[in-house]
């Protein structure tokens, strides 16, 4: 299976499979599985809708390969990155902000597959739903434990419900539309790196109340008028 990003990673020009898929997830996101034919993919890419069958047996085939590729992407790089961090002997923060950065870049590169996922993994065969599945819970445990390595308080179902929460929130941007919608790349990845650390640490328990008995002394002014 090609491991494909919307946006073919690296300098070398993308082969004729990847070139393929890339344009059936755009067509796919932008009129909907039912609503594209063989012919219009063939054409993106400049071949005959009948050529394709050399590459894929059909559009279920590319469905699943572009569903299932960015589930093993996902898990692959947060995987990388997570051992990257602990053999770098890396502090918590720093680990969980590897995790962040790449899932950012997911949702900045790879909108159509966001969009993809959400309207069309009910159209894959069991095996690549429950495939697809599998290595979404594989990629969630990276993130609950860099979490809890952060925010030690944090149960593992907080940290888990917490994880699910800044997936929405950075996955959230194939709903941003326009030329207008997003700042430059660079600002718009930082900002979602502000956003996704501020939910993380919110979430975090806060500071135990002050003993029972203790009362802060409070000025207590008449108002005004």
């Amino acid at each position: 299976m090609v491991r494909m990003s919307a946006k073919t990673a690296g300098t070398a020009a993308p082969s004729r499979r990847e070139q393929i898929l890339r344009e059936a997830a755009r067509l796919f996101a932008e009129r909907g599985f039912h609503g594209v034919g063989v012919d219009e993919i063939g054409a993106a890419v400049g071949i005959s809708g009948p050529g394709l069958y050399r590459h894929f047996a059909g559009k279920d085939a590319m469905l699943a390969e572009l569903l299932v590729g960015i589930s093993e992407r996902l898990y692959e790089g947060g995987r990388r990155r997570s051992e990257e961090s602990a053999a770098a002997g890396l502090p918590p923060e720093a680990a969980l902000d590897a995790l962040i950065e790449g899932h950012i870049d997911f949702a900045l590169d790879d909108r159509e597959l966001i969009t993809l996922h959400d309207r069309e993994l009910d159209r894959l065969r069991e095996a690549d739903r429950k495939q697809v599945r599998k290595l979404q819970r594989q990629y969630v445990e990276l993130w609950v434990s860099a979490v809890r390595s952060l925010y030690p308080d944090l149960t593992e179902l907080e940290a888990r419900v917490s994880v699910h929460t800044v997936f929405g929130l950075l996955n959230s941007t194939p709903h941003l539309s326009g030329p207008s919608a997003l700042p430059d790349r660079e600002t718009t990845a930082a900002l979602l790196h502000r956003l996704a650390r501020g939910a993380l640490s919110a979430a975090a328990p806060r500071e135990r109340a002050e003993p029972a008995g203790h009362i802060e002394h409070i000025e207590y002014t008449e108002p005004a008028g």
